[in-house]
Formats: C-alpha cells, sequence, structure tokens
C-alpha cells in the first residue's frame, strides 16, 4: 500500500507533463502562438518542480515527510483547478510555474521515503516497482489526454489531474505513516543544509550518478516535448495513433524498470547501470544519423523507440539508488538535488528543441544523442570516486 500511495504521489508530475501533449497542435491554434511559445508551459512546469524539489527536499530532511507530502497534494489540487480556468497561454504558463511547486512535494519525498525504508539492493529494487508503478502514467496519459481533450477540450485534462491530486492527499492521510523518525531529522537550519550540500556534492559517486540520472532525463525530454509534432507532422500519424507510440514506448519503459527489479538481485546496479546507459547511447547516436542524413521513416523511429525504452528502465532506479544510497544522512536533500538538476535541464531543452520547428525532427534527434553521451560519461565520473569517500 505504502509503494502504491508513493506511486500515484509520483504519478501527478508525470501526468502532468503527458496528458495535454496530444493537444498540443490544437492549443497552438486557439492561442494563436507557435510550438516554442507552447512549450513554454512545460518548460514552466518542470521549473517549477526543480525549484520546488530544491526547497522540499530539504525541509522534509529537517520537519519530516508526512507533512510536505498532505501540503504538496493539497496545493496541487488548487493548482490543478486553477489551470482548468486560465484565460489566456500567459496565464497558463504562470500556473503551471505553481503547479509544478506542488506536484514536486510527491516526487521528491517519494523517494526518500524509500530510501528511509530501505538501502542497497532492496532500495534498488523498490525503485524499480516504483517505476513501474509509476511508468503506469506515460501509458495511460497520451491515449487519457487525447481522449478528455477530444471530449472536453484541453482544460478538462487539467480538472481530471486536480481530481487525481485530490485522491493522492487522501492516500498520504490514510497510508503513508511518517518514516523519518525526530532523531533522524537534519538540524542547523539553512547553515546545516549547506554543509549537507557541500558533503554530497564533493561526492564523486553522487555526482556522477546523480549527472547520468539527469542528463538521461534530459534525452527523455528531447523526446517528451518533441515526440507529437514529430509522430503527427513528419511522419504522418494521427493524434490517437501518436499517442499509442507514445505509450508504447511508457509499457516498454514499465517492463523494462520491472525486469531490473528482478535482476538487480543477481547483477550488481551498477552494471545495469552502465548496460542502460550504452544502449541508450547506441540507440540515439543511430537516430541521429540517420535522420540528419534524411532517412527517418516510421520503422526506424519505432525502432528507436524500442531500444531507447528498454535502456531508459535500466537506468533511472539503479542511478537514482546509487546516488541515494552514496548520501542517507541527508536522502531528501539527495533526492532534491537529483530531482533539481534533472527538471533544470528539461526546462531547457524543452525549448531549445521546439527552435527546430513543428516539421522537423533533426533537432529532437541530435538532442538526445547529445544527452545521452553526457549520461554515459557522467557514469566515468562516478567510477573515479575516491575510495576513502564513503557516505555513512
Amino acid at each position: 500500500m505504502l509503494l502504491l500511495v508513493l506511486a500515484l504521489l509520483s504519478l501527478v508530475g508525470p501526468l502532468a507533463t503527458d496528458m495535454y501533449l496530444p493537444a498540443f497542435p490544437r492549443m497552438t491554434e486557439e492561442f494563436g502562438a507557435g510550438a516554442p511559445a507552447l512549450q513554454l508551459t512545460l518548460t514552466s512546469m518542470v521549473a517549477g518542480l526543480a525549484v520546488g524539489q530544491l526547497v522540499l527536499g530539504p525541509l522534509s530532511d529537517r520537519y519530516g515527510r508526512r507533512l510536505p507530502l498532505l501540503a504538496g497534494a493539497a496545493l496541487a489540487c488548487a493548482t490543478s483547478a486553477l489551470c482548468a480556468l486560465a484565460p489566456s497561454l500567459p496565464a497558463l504558463t504562470g500556473l503551471r510555474f505553481l503547479q509544478g511547486l506542488s506536484v514536486a512535494a510527491g516526487v521528491v519525498i517519494s523517494r526518500a521515503v524509500v530510501s528511509d525504508v530501505a538501502d542497497g539492493a532492496a532500495a534498488a529494487r523498490m525503485f524499480g516497482i516504483l517505476m513501474a508503478l509509476t511508468g503506469i502514467g506515460p501509458i495511460v496519459a497520451p491515449p487519457a489526454g487525447a481522449l478528455i481533450s477530444e471530449l472536453y477540450g484541453w482544460r478538462g485534462v487539467y480538472v481530471a489531474l486536480a481530481v487525481l491530486a485530490a485522491v493522492s492527499f487522501l492516500g498520504v492521510l490514510l497510508a503513508v505513516p511518517e518514516s523519518l523518525p525526530r532523531p533522524r531529522r537534519q538540524a542547523g537550519g539553512v547553515a546545516g543544509s549547506m554543509r549537507s550540500a557541500r558533503r554530497m556534492l564533493s561526492d564523486r559517486g553522487y555526482l556522477g550518478y546523480t549527472l547520468a540520472f539527469t542528463f538521461a532525463f534530459g534525452a527523455l525530454f528531447c523526446y517528451i516535448s518533441a515526440s507529437q509534432f514529430v509522430l503527427q507532422n513528419v511522419l504522418g500519424l494521427s493524434v490517437g495513433e501518436a499517442s499509442l507510440v507514445f505509450g508504447g514506448g511508457a509499457v516498454i519503459v514499465t517492463l523494462s524498470a520491472s525486469a531490473n527489479a528482478v535482476l538487480v538481485a543477481r547483477v550488481s546496479a551498477e552494471r545495469l547501470l552502465a548496460a542502460g546507459l550504452t544502449g541508450l547511447m547506441v540507440s540515439t547516436a543511430a537516430q541521429a544519423v540517420i535522420t540528419v542524413a534524411g532517412g527517418l521513416s516510421l520503422p526506424v523511429a519505432l525502432t528507436a523507440v524500442l531500444c531507447f525504452s528498454v535502456s531508459l528502465g535500466l537506468v533511472f532506479a539503479n542511478a537514482t539508488a546509487l546516488a541515494i544510497g552514496r548520501v542517507p544522512y541527508a536522502a531528501g536533500a539527495g533526492s532534491a538535488v537529483l530531482g533539481t538538476l534533472q527538471h533544470a535541464l528539461a526546462a531547457v531543452v524543452a525549448p531549445l528543441v521546439g527552435l527546430g520547428g513543428d516539421h522537423d525532427a533533426v533537432a529532437m534527434a541530435v538532442g538526445m544523442a547529445l544527452m545521452s553521451a553526457l549520461a554515459l560519461a557522467a557514469l566515468g565520473l562516478a567510477r573515479s570516486r575516491r575510495p576513502d569517500l564513503v557516505a555513512a
């Protein structure tokens, strides 16, 4: 039950990101804006997620996990309802930032709760299970968002998100106990948080695993922010077909994460992470070369999505477990730095990919390959950590 509620809390953020993507082309017509302007609503939310995690993670180390989770879920419900009433694109962009701030609590503190109750291979398994459960979101988000927007318009998507946030509030109230007892909480206010941050960032293992996770997410966000335009405008798929391809990739990520939860008992998390990052690099580099050469086709795109998705399932759970496992003394802050870097990069990536326009796939393909190369390079930093720097 705990994992189910944590997964639900973690789901609200991805759903808020993905559910309205199928309506992007129609929203550009309604607001009379181009793809880059609309993608700023995506950038705004991930910026809110980044800031929210940076604040709420350390606060949860100091005051416990339960209260920030309840406050975040309540605010997510309110801001989602306000997004449904947004009168203009600038208003929606601002409200999306507030929505990101509120849903950040579920994203960052859920990881800290797992770290509170498990470590080592057990934590990697729990993160794998949590990711598999959370993976339901990207699977159902595009078709659900397409259906809701067809029936009720894009505003109906935000009404659905408000309802989901209300359910998550009840879940925390009924099923999530306080996992951080008072003796283990951080003291010292801002100064104490700064000391923990300096200690974390001086650990090459933590920094390397965190950057590997961050750049892998950057590759995913290149795909998220541009895939609907590429699938619909470049490859000629309908809204429903494009949503099925997007959801199919999420199914594969979920299955891969589920397999990882089993494999991590037999193969080290670091080896599985290395395999996943190598797969990302090979699949995205091949796709970029083919796309730049003008040979992108539906079979090539589907093959790339398959290989990319399998690799992601091996990367996220293991990178998270390895990173936060290095800093058990400040799991909330460790989760916050990881999440902040993740979403800060995503906030930069989305508009840059959007500069390629809504009828071109080159920017997406090159961006994915670049992010994947940086993720693989970050693993080298983690492996170069000094043996005397251990988290204790």
